[in-house]
């Protein structure tokens, strides 16, 4: 599973490379909060995500009220759109492919586009989502990724996990605006924070449709 987006990471990169090299992370911390907010569900103690635990599939679908868990369909539909956006320009507060996007504004766009989920417009509030949280090494694709790139370990990053070690996001002007790159990379491993499974939490009816 965790390879599963591997095969296309190799064309993006190929996409962007030429742009993208000898530009060193910069980071850009993200608009101001909005109040955007999930839909209303039961509270519910989000689990930790590791391969020692039960399966993923198990966990999450517990998590989601015992609804269909289709991470996979999900993850490739969000993830497809979001190499096809590789090159879009980077702009603070932009939330559409003609405004540009910030970081949190890439996110909400793919997941309220292909899933119909309206996610926080900030990552601060985005990653106070009661969504499962998932280890490192028990990454999938389609799980956010979350960074401090400011420094004092508050989040003021976020991008979405590919596969692979790699993840997509709008990192900043200076280096392209949406791009790939890899969690290995010195910069993204440092400021790492932590990383959520939000697809768990699609609405049941677009489950429902994937089948």
């Amino acid at each position: 599973m965790r390879k599963r987006f591997a095969p296309l990471v190799p064309l993006a990169l190929t996409m962007v490379l030429a742009a993208c090299a000898n530009q060193a992370p910069y980071s850009q911390i993200d608009a101001p909060s909005a109040q955007a907010s999930m839909p209303a569900r039961p509270v519910v103690a989000a689990p930790v995500l590791d391969q020692a635990n039960a399966s993923t599939d198990d966990a999450a679908a517990d998590f989601a009220g015992h609804a269909p868990y289709e991470l996979p369909q999900l993850a490739d539909s969000v993830l497809e759109k979001g190499i096809s956006l590789i090159g879009t320009r980077y702009r603070f507060g932009g939330t559409s492919v003609k405004t540009g996007f910030d970081c949190s504004g890439f996110i909400g766009y793919l997941f309220r586009e292909e899933l119909g989920m309206e996610l926080p417009r900030s990552t601060r509030d985005m990653i106070n989502i009661d969504a499962p949280l998932v280890e490192r090494k028990a990454l999938e694709p389609g799980d956010l990724v979350f960074f401090s790139t400011a420094g004092r370990g508050r989040v003021s990053h976020a991008g979405i996990y590919l596969g692979d070690d790699q993840f997509i996001h709008s990192s900043s002007s200076r280096s392209g605006g949406v791009r790939i790159d890899s969690l290995d990379d010195g910069y993204w491993k440092r400021t790492f924070i932590e990383a959520k499974r939000v697809l768990a939490m699609a609405p049941t009816e677009h489950l429902a449709s994937q089948h």
